[in-house]
């Protein structure tokens, strides 16, 4: 909020798109949590499935049948995950992931994108997004220079960058770690042809591939962007959906990189609440809701959003990027590409235009670097809703 130049909002209570702060007032919430509440808030099946899971006990330090339950319905949906590791956030799976990719390949580089936030390890905290690209700063201080030394930044959908890195660093480089669609410099989709770049450098400096789909994992397609685009990593970190709206995420690939991880093989990797029975309970609901029908649904709300967005803005010097699941408000005049584009976009015209929205009742992204989620919760009545708001926040901010 502060990005935005106003205070922070409490917020009371929700249920399904809408948001009640603490003073009473109702937002149609376009944040939902930063991305885990794809059905919206307090969904009854998902509270059902907590409540059952909370009288059987909170936490028992031990095996449930409902992690397995939980790893054989992801290893159905995304391509390249046989097998699965439970952790508590999205910063952990990445976290682990790497561990597992400098163990399996012997090297210690890491290659990762200018505006890419992956959690905020010490490692990859350089020239991060998300909060980091909201605040201007390129790093974290605390962050020892020797933690990111190992970590080689290249701009995003720049092909020849890529290839330069790899002539550099290739031998050294354990893996690269991308978005495979950018949602934290705010939606940058990647270029045709990008990914599969990045899967042959890979392949042929032996490297690995590992995907971020903490965002787009089970939003943007029932397999993620991976299924999406046809590119398969050698590692996945999820997150978010994952857990249903309560904490958890995983990493997972093909059987011989995840049984390097203790133990079944020597990559350590704990945590006390890791595969948490209330958030696989949560995680495992929000998953069998997710059909064919809801990825249609959602793709036709992410369109129409867009499309209503675009609509009342006029001729503004604005773009708006989307892709099932996911838009963001860019305001520029030039389409964005890469983070050097999210960072010149007009961030005060940006932040003015939210502040005229919460005002009328719309909770958008509280940042330019940050995409809005759209929900299968919200309906045409919440979009008209939005799209009456954006206009006189247009019109106000001109």
């Amino acid at each position: 909020m502060r990005s935005i130049g106003r205070d922070p909002i409490f917020i009371e209570r929700a249920a399904g798109a809408e948001i009640t702060d603490v003073d009473g007032n109702v937002y149609v919430d376009y944040v939902c949590s930063w991305g885990p509440l794809i059905h919206g808030h307090a969904h009854p099946a998902v509270l059902e499935a907590i409540g059952a899971a909370a009288a059987l006990g909170t936490t028992f330090g031990a095996a449930t049948a409902g992690e397995v339950e939980l790893a054989e319905l992801v290893a159905q949906r995304m391509p390249a995950v046989d097998m699965l590791r439970m952790t508590s956030s999205g910063t952990e799976a990445a976290m682990s992931a790497i561990r597992v990719a400098r163990a399996a390949t012997g090297r210690d580089k890491l290659l990762k994108f200018a505006g890419a936030y992956h959690g905020h390890v010490d490692g990859l905290l350089a020239e991060a997004g998300s909060g980091l690209a909201t605040q201007g700063i390129p790093s974290s201080p605390g962050v020892p220079a020797a933690a990111t030394a190992a970590t080689v930044v290249v701009p995003w959908n720049d092909p020849e960058a890529v290839r330069a890195a790899f002539a550099e660093h290739g031998p050294e480089l354990a893996a690269v770690l991308c978005e495979p669609y950018p949602a934290n410099m705010g939606l940058v989709p990647p270029h045709a042809g990008f990914l599969e770049l990045l899967r042959e450098l890979c392949t042929g400096a032996g490297a690995l591939l590992v995907f971020d789909e903490v965002i787009t994992g089970f939003r943007v397609s029932r397999g993620g962007a991976q299924e999406l685009s046809g590119v398969l990593p050698d590692l996945t970190v999820m997150g978010k959906v994952i857990g249903g709206g309560l904490p958890a995420a995983a990493y997972g690939g093909p059987l011989e990189l995840m049984e390097l991880v203790a133990p079944a093989g020597s990559v350590y990797q704990a945590g006390t609440l890791s595969g948490n029975p209330l958030a696989v309970a949560a995680g495992r609901t929000a998953l069998e809701l997710l059909g064919e029908q809801a990825y249609l649904a959602l793709s036709d709300t992410t369109l129409a959003l867009a499309e209503g967005l675009r609509e009342a803005a006029g001729s503004r010097p604005v773009q708006v990027s989307h892709t099932t699941g996911l838009v963001t408000v860019f305001f520029s005049e030039e389409p964005v590409h890469d983070y050097a584009g999210a960072a010149a976009c007009d961030t005060e015209g940006y932040g003015a235009w939210c502040r005229a929205l919460l005002a009328r009742g719309v909770y958008p992204p509280p940042s330019q670097f940050e995409a809005w989620f759209p929900s299968l919760a919200h309906t045409p009545e919440h979009l008209a809703r939005t799209f009456e708001a954006a206009a006189a926040a247009f019109d106000e901010v001109s």
